[in-house]
């Protein structure tokens, strides 16, 4: 399937279909054509043309009943013309002659000028065609290159924030060095999630650049890209997690919670990595399966505890500053007390007191 904007060319290149031994054995060897099967291109919102649906019925192929009404030909999949494009539903038909169990797609191409989502279907009518294979591969590509057009935004995306991540790490390195007598320790958290920011974005824009020009994925980028996405996750909500503790702020050390925060910081990380590594090196699809459903619980699960965590100690920590503010003005009021009195005192009165 692919999705594409404005005029989208499409080929097949080297497809191949292999039945098996048996179906092929049970054929006419004097006959040409035995069995075929369907290459159907179809809009998305045009799925329901396939089939008999609008026939009222579920069957997907033709059968004699239908065929003698004129509806459909037997041995075809059924479709409901678009009247407004009378040539779509698109329909391909690759014949295996004879007793052969091989079938070759002629190498051909279709033009796409109407802008949407479209998939693309194998189908088969021949019962004798069940355990049937394919191989080879389909090209789809668009005016601006091989990028989908749903993730051509992408790239103009992570162009624009490798620039602002540019701009804002250039403006921390000014006030980094401006101040630098007053650098604390979280200051180099802060610059190691500003840098790792920069190196994501800079790599998922050459990711999809380099796939928009050339058709390829380079797994090596993609590999590093979602890595220093799952760091850079993984540090940023740590770094607001033990601020919220009041590190840096109220405390110079985390003390023995120090443990706990990196176990749950490196589970984050493994659980991120591995959600990444699903979207972007798998097969690019529009339907979620049961195993991105199983990935993506434990980072909603940690996430939610994330958040948890960092509300509760953010919360404790604005109590022991509230104490601490109360203890402060308390002492700060004493100390003016007992400088007003002693200004009301005779110098060598206020020396003996």
């Amino acid at each position: 399937m692919g999705f594409y904007s404005g005029f989208l060319h499409f080929r097949f290149e080297s497809v191949t279909f292999l039945r098996t031994k048996e179906s092929a054995e049970k054929q006419n060897a004097m006959q040409q054509y035995t069995s075929a099967v369907e290459a159907i291109i179809v809009e998305v919102k045009d799925r329901g043309r396939i089939g008999g649906s609008y026939l009222k019925t579920d069957a997907i192929c033709c059968n004699t009943t239908l065929a003698k009404k004129g509806l459909c030909k037997v041995g075809e999949v059924i479709i409901q013309k678009n009247l407004d494009k009378p040539e779509w539903p698109k329909r391909i038909k690759t014949f295996f002659e004879g007793t052969s169990e091989e079938a070759k797609m002629s190498m051909q191409s279709v033009d796409i000028n109407s802008t949407g989502m479209y998939y693309l279907y194998f189908m088969f009518c021949d019962p004798s065609l069940k355990g049937t294979t394919i191989s080879g591969r389909t090209v789809w590509k668009n005016p601006d290159g091989y990028l989908p057009g749903k993730m051509i935004p992408l790239m103009t995306f992570y162009g624009f924030m490798s620039l602002a991540y540019l701009v804002l790490g250039l403006g921390w390195l000014l006030r980094f060095v401006q101040f630098w007598r007053d650098i604390i320790h979280l200051h180099y958290h802060i610059t190691a999630v500003i840098a790792l920011g920069m190196l994501e974005m800079a790599l998922w824009y050459f990711d999809y650049s380099n796939l928009n020009s050339t058709g390829v994925r380079p797994m090596g980028v993609t590999l590093w890209a979602v890595t220093f996405t799952a760091v850079k996750k993984t540090l940023s909500r740590l770094l607001l997690l033990v601020v919220s503790m009041g590190y840096g702020v109220v405390k110079p050390t985390l003390g023995a919670i120090t443990s706990k925060i990196l176990i749950f910081g490196a589970t984050y990380f493994l659980a991120g990595e591995a959600l990444e590594l699903y979207e972007h090196l798998g097969n690019i699809n529009d339907f979620s399966g049961k195993t991105k459903l199983v990935l993506v619980l434990p980072v909603v699960f940690l996430d939610t505890c994330f958040i948890l965590w960092i509300f509760s100690s953010l919360s404790s920590t604005l109590e022991k500053l509230q104490v601490f503010l109360y203890f402060y003005f308390i002492s700060f009021s004493n100390f003016s007390v007992l400088t007003s009195r002693l200004r009301r005192l005779p110098l060598s009165s206020a020396i003996k007191w």
